[in-house]
């Protein structure tokens, strides 16, 4: 999957709906909150998936 700037993730394992913030090479850069605190990390694509919004309000 090619992800673009924007795109909501998920990890494939679960965990926190994360925004992706940059695409650089072989790596997916993800923003996400953490509370109130802002959260920061690089993943490899292939451990994320699109987020389906299931829940209808956002």
């Amino acid at each position: 999957m090619d992800y673009q700037i924007g795109d909501t993730v998920i990890l494939k394992s679960g965990g926190e709906i994360m925004t992706v913030e940059s695409v650089e090479g072989g790596s997916i850069d993800c923003v996400w909150f953490n509370g109130k605190k802002v959260e920061r990390s690089s993943f490899d694509p292939r451990t994320l998936k699109p987020f389906e919004n299931t829940f209808g309000g956002f």
